[in-house]
């Protein structure tokens, strides 16, 4: 099992424009022809950030376009947020708030051998990170960039720095960049 942030960004660093939009991102290229079917399938478990469940819930239209279903993830999934949201009917979804470790213990029982995905935004990928619990950084680098927008992953990550493990080209677009976190940093 391995806890991952898969995510991506802007040249310049940033997931999301200033207001949250990632149109920037779906001219790159067709989900389906990246790692993320391959990365999905092994996946037990998904952490995410109120701001991005939002999105989820301002774009069901799109999301069932795409995928069939306004709520593409079979797997449960975990939604860190201070505040009440609505809920999806059929969606295995557990809202919770505060520190990241006790939720990564019922992840990973929940995941059983298959992996934790930390969907994002980047300041949750970072409070794992700052709890020692990130193990991989796989980021899709786009050809764009945003000038501003939500960073992809708000640290200061210097020492030791991360080991690179794979780099990996989509269409013109797009470059994937796998990341092993340092066990000195976990």
């Amino acid at each position: 099992m391995t806890t991952q942030y898969y995510a991506a960004a802007s040249l310049d660093g940033f997931i999301a424009t200033e207001d949250d939009s990632l149109d920037w991102l779906f001219q790159l290229g067709n989900v389906d022809d990246t790692s993320y079917p391959a990365f999905i399938a092994e996946v037990g478990a998904l952490a995410m950030g109120s701001t991005t469940y939002e999105w989820m819930l301002r774009h069901a239209n799109e999301v069932a376009q795409e995928t069939g279903t306004a709520w593409p993830y079979t797997q449960p999934v975990w939604i860190f947020s201070s505040r009440e949201l609505p809920t999806i009917d059929g969606a295995n979804i557990h809202f919770v708030r505060g520190d990241v470790r006790p939720v990564h213990s019922d992840m990973m029982k929940a995941a059983g051998s298959r992996n934790i995905w930390i969907v994002g935004g980047g300041d949750l990928a970072g409070q794992f990170y700052d709890a020692g619990l990130l193990d991989e950084i796989i980021v899709q680098v786009g050809s764009v960039t945003l000038g501003e927008g939500k960073p992809f992953f708000p640290r200061r990550l210097v020492t030791p720095p991360l080991n690179l493990i794979s780099v990996q080209q989509f269409g013109p677009g797009l470059a994937e960049l796998r990341y092993q976190v340092p066990k000195a940093a976990r």
